[in-house]
């Protein structure tokens, strides 16, 4: 089930754009048979590979589920003005409204609709304005959705034991000293890049835009990917420096008991 939701994740841009605004349908679906057997192969083994927190529920639900919404709700605002619906008609008139909120000076909603190139009717940018602000509050909200995970639900304890090895398979604790001090300089690492990002993206696709040409943008499928990867990615790492911290925080905290344990049982032998 795991893996025929990626696929359909991936496929879910090409199936609510219009078929004119799509590009190499084919390519599509090996993408997304590739992305399913991949993850089907790495929930269904034994031993980790890359996925991180695969034993650690509900993260790797919430960020499937933010993607998700995301890439279907950008296909549907940027398909809105070549092909109505009633679906996209609304979300095109969510996105308005929170794109007109969040598009304020310096903020990163605007420098998203600064990114499009000159030549690109004011409609198109209008759309562009209503995806960004749907998308990146939905970036919000799953944020303070952990957020609230890790403080009432008392993420990851409370689904039993974490193990460091299944779910950070790309930690290694034997290096950077104090396995302590490295997780949560890594943790920091990523919260830092999490916010920085939404800013500097928008700048690099402008500068890739300027070196392989305007036409980027100028897909539908192209701006849904790059506008999915801008309100996804930043969202993805604040959550994996937020995790990262709790956990750091759990083996200080079991490190401090057995510390008092073996003090008491000095003390009661003394």
């Amino acid at each position: 089930m795991r893996g025929i939701l990626v696929a359909l994740l991936v496929a879910t841009p090409s199936l609510l754009l219009p078929g004119f605004a799509t590009q190499s349908p084919e390519i599509i679906v090996l993408l997304a048979l590739l992305a399913g057997a991949l993850t089907c192969a790495e929930y269904f083994s034994s031993f980790p590979s890359f996925i991180e927190f695969r034993e650690a529920p509900p993260l790797n639900r919430m960020r499937f589920a933010s993607l998700f919404i995301i890439a279907a709700a950008l296909s549907l605002v940027l398909g809105h003005p070549y092909e109505t619906s009633l679906m996209s008609t609304l979300f095109h008139a969510l996105g308005t409204i929170l794109g007109g909120v969040l598009d304020f000076p310096y903020s990163p909603v605007r420098l998203v609709t600064l990114m499009m190139p000159a030549h690109v009717p004011v409609g198109t940018v209008n759309a562009v304005r209503a995806a960004a602000g749907l998308s990146y509050t939905v970036s919000l909200v799953t944020i303070a959705l952990f957020y609230i995970q890790i403080r009432l639900r008392n993420w990851p304890v409370a689904n039993g034991a974490f193990n460091v090895w299944v779910n950070l398979p790309l930690f290694d604790p034997t290096t950077g000293g104090d396995v302590v001090t490295h997780m949560q300089r890594d943790a920091r690492i990523n919260v830092v890049f999490g916010v920085l990002l939404p800013f500097a993206l928008p700048a690099l696709v402008k500068i890739a835009t300027g070196v392989i040409g305007p036409g980027l943008l100028d897909e539908p499928q192209a701006l849904v990917w790059t506008m999915a990867a801008w309100a996804f990615l930043p969202a993805s790492m604040l959550m994996r420096g937020m995790a990262m911290l709790r956990v750091a925080a759990l083996i200080e905290a079991k490190r401090r008991r057995a510390y008092a344990d073996a003090a008491d049982e000095a003390m009661q032998a003394a």
